[in-house]
């Protein structure tokens, strides 16, 4: 019967969409067994026009609105630069036709009872607000113009999910932004969008016929046949793999960071672009096709060296987006297709680098034959131990991109010379994320990562690293992890010399916090301590130790108790710790920026009798039965 044509089999296809999900799973075995391989089974439109179920990302992308709401990190935006006569009310019906076309661009999210679907709203024309530009630096004012517009949040049940907007500088000269909700759109689906809008505009002010084809499909009805194929079995059979890829410890990045966490990340970011010199750029592409791999593998195997270097761990896990588009029907259809892998490597510092991408090379290969699981299914089945305070399966993202896009050179379409604006990304959804990008002027790179527990210095300093560690495998490919150069020469001084000259003599029968006493004696009124704004004179540091020290004891704190003190780095680690010697204690030091489980195993197996620590800290530290905690 599949061998009459492709009109019988989409007959078949659409029959087959009408059987339980069981008798549809006993039905493909049988195929498979047959030899067909239902995976390329054609996609057809659905037949159901009322409310559809959500595809599996869009699933994720609903619930952690709802857990923000008014927040605009999964919001995606692009800017154009228009230079030329605009005719914008041929723009605004070019965008209205955008709509037509697409209708996962109308979306709307329902709850109906414990489920939520996705309604289309009708085709209307799209409101497409023009703004004058204030007086200003031009630059600064359209960097301001795109911030705006970006950072308005969306609601999914009751707004539609695009906004355009027009910055108009001058009569000839214009800035297009154009934003929508992740849960509609991805980094591709905005290139087609793109392409569409200026190919509709071009034909409006022209006035000749738009040759664009129609749509095969829309986005539903991806949804509708992910579902499908994926519940059929192919679901189980690539979980398989990824259980046995992952295993069941899931381990956390612990990168040194200038801040702990205290809460949920409030997904605040900044970005550092890296520019890689030409002969840097030209050496890392001659070492990837000497050692067989892309450039894609080469620099994702420096980043996770990168990682390993900093945390120290053997085990480094990164998410990398796939775009998910392995069937001719959805190359040009909008929607949320993007899916997310979790790379998994294990590095061992003696090994050479050589060695070490090669693995990476095969691992990447790999995960390109299991790459149809949706990573929302994947969470779920795997269940992370979940917290608030980390994404789970992976911390930190990586993406490599070909830079290929149309309006690259910017090229002049029905009058206008239309150049991407480059805006800066002020929201972080992971820890840090390293884009790297492959174009006409060679590699460059952009770091995006989270304010609420990085200094700029602190990845000014990383990317420093990251572009010698680059430049050491270019120079020696077969150099071990642990020995590629990441130090410059006044670090390396720093570090092996200068941190390390600290000798001085003190008298060898006084404990620390009895030469802090002497010298409150000696010289109540210096000061002792300084922290950011705040300073303690060694009177007030003594002072409010003692006062410490007489709580603790209170609370049963003498020799060979052991006190554990989780506090942020601040004046009231140096009185705490000070307090636990004063009152004949010992300290057991605590980070609370380590992960949950890791400060859970301290506690417990130290055999703390009391927990030190600060009010804000309380909630989120896991304190074993017995254990008092004293704030």
């Amino acid at each position: 019967m599949l061998k009459q044509g492709g009109a019988k089999t989409a007959e078949l296809v659409a029959r087959i969409k009408d059987l339980s999900a069981p008798k549809r799973a006993q039905l493909f075995r049988k195929l498979e067994q047959q030899g067909v391989n239902v995976a390329r089974f054609p996609i057809v439109p659905a037949s159901e026009t009322g409310p559809q179920q959500l595809s599996y990302a869009q699933q994720r992308q609903w619930f952690l609105w709802q857990f923000d709401p008014t927040g605009s990190a999964y919001n995606i935006c692009t800017a154009l630069h228009l230079k030329g006569e605009l005719d914008v009310e041929a723009l605004q019906r070019s965008l209205s036709q955008v709509l037509a076309r697409h209708e996962g661009l109308r979306a709307g999210f329902v709850q109906q009872g414990e489920q939520v679907r996705c309604i289309m709203r009708p085709i209307e024309a799209v409101e497409l607000a023009v703004q004058a530009a204030p007086a200003g630096d031009p630059e600064s004012v359209i960097k301001a113009f795109v911030q705006v517009q970006s950072s308005q949040p969306f609601d999914l049940e009751h707004d539609l999910l695009l906004r355009a907007a027009v910055l108009r500088l001058a009569d000839d000269e214009h800035v297009l932004v154009l934003t929508l909700h992740h849960i509609i759109t991805d980094g591709w689906s905005m290139q087609i969008m793109i392409d569409e809008l200026l190919a509709l505009y071009i034909a409006q002010v022209t006035g000749t016929p738009c040759a664009l084809p129609a749509p095969i499909i829309q986005y539903a009805d991806y949804a509708a046949w992910q579902r499908q194929w994926l519940e059929a079995g192919e679901g189980r059979r690539q979980l398989d793999y990824w259980r046995g890829k992952l295993g069941s410890e899931h381990v956390l990045l612990e990168l040194p960071v200038d801040r702990p966490r205290l809460g949920p990340p409030d997904q605040r970011g900044a970005t550092l672009p890296l520019a890689l010199d030409r002969a840097l750029s030209d050496g890392l592409k001659g070492l990837a096709q000497q050692q067989g791999v892309s450039p894609f593998m080469l620099l994702l195997a420096s980043f996770q060296v990168l990682l390993h270097r900093y945390s120290g761990q053997s085990d480094i896990r990164v998410g990398v987006p796939t775009a998910n588009r392995n069937r001719a029907e959805t190359e040009r259809v909008i929607g949320f297709f993007v899916n997310t892998q979790v790379m998994q490597a294990t590095l061992d510092s003696q090994q050479p680098f050589a060695d070490f991408v090669q693995t990476v090379k095969a691992a990447a290969h790999e995960a390109q034959t299991w790459q149809d699981l949706p990573f929302e299914q994947l969470v779920e089945a795997l269940q992370p131990e979940r917290n608030s305070l980390h994404t789970p399966l992976f911390q930190v993202m990586f993406n490599h991109q070909m830079e290929t896009g149309r309006f690259a050179d910017g090229q002049p379409l029905g009058g206008l010379l239309c150049t991407p604006v480059d805006s800066e990304n002020l929201s972080a959804p992971f820890d840090l994320t390293l884009n790297t990008f492959d174009g006409p002027d060679g590699l460059s790179a952009v770091l995006t990562y989270a304010t609420d527990i990085f200094d700029a210095s602190t990845v000014e300093r990383m990317a420093r690293h990251w572009q010698r560690l680059l430049q050491g495998m270019v120079d020696d490919p077969w150099q071990r992890i642990g020995q590629l150069p990441m130090l410059n020469a006044a670090e390396q001084h720093l570090t092996l010399q200068a941190w390390n000259a600290s000798t001085a003599d003190y008298p060898r029968d006084s404990a620390i916090h009895h030469l802090i006493e002497a010298q409150a004696a000696r010289t109540p009124d210096a000061v002792a301590l300084v922290f950011h704004t705040q300073s303690l004179t060694f009177a007030r540091l003594n002072q409010q130790a003692n006062r410490l020290a007489h709580r603790l004891i209170e609370a049963g704190v003498g020799p060979d108790v052991l006190v554990g003190i989780a506090v942020q780095r601040s004046v009231d680690l140096v009185v705490g710790l000070l307090a636990i010697l004063k009152a004949g204690g010992a300290y057991v030091p605590l980070d609370p920026a380590y992960p949950e489980e890791r400060l859970a195993y301290m506690m417990q197996d130290s055999g703390l009798a009391l927990l030190l620590t600060q009010a804000p800290l309380l909630a989120r530290l896991p304190i074993p039965a017995g254990v008092s905690a004293l704030a």
